[in-house]
C-alpha cells in the first residue's frame, strides 16, 4: 500500500485560493445607468448613440405576429362564421 503524504494547512489554503467568488463587473453608461458588461438592458438603453432595444415596439411586433398566426390557423371558413355570429348579435 502507498503511504499517504501529509499535507499542511498552507498547502490546503494554496489549493483553495482559487475557490473565491469574484464580484460582478459593472459598467456605467453615458446616461448614468449601471449595468453588467456585455448585457442588453430592457429599459431602452443605447449603444454608440443608437437605441439597442425598444421593448414597446418588440411587444407590438410579437402581438401582430401572434395575430397573423392565429388567422392562418383558423382559416377563412371559421373566420366567416365568427363574422356571421357578430352580425346576428348586432341585429338583435
Amino acid at each position: 500500500m502507498v503511504v499517504r503524504m501529509r499535507h499542511t494547512r498552507a498547502h490546503t489554503a494554496n489549493r483553495r485560493s482559487h475557490h473565491a467568488l469574484k464580484g460582478t463587473r459593472l459598467t456605467t453608461s453615458k446616461e448614468g445607468t449601471v449595468h453588467p458588461r456585455h448585457r442588453v438592458l430592457l429599459d431602452g438603453s443605447t449603444y454608440r448613440g443608437r437605441s439597442v432595444m425598444d421593448a414597446g415596439a418588440k411587444r407590438l411586433a410579437r402581438a401582430q405576429k401572434a395575430q397573423k398566426q392565429r388567422e392562418r390557423e383558423e382559416g377563412p371558413a371559421e373566420k366567416k362564421t365568427e363574422e356571421k355570429v357578430v352580425e346576428k348579435k348586432e341585429k338583435k
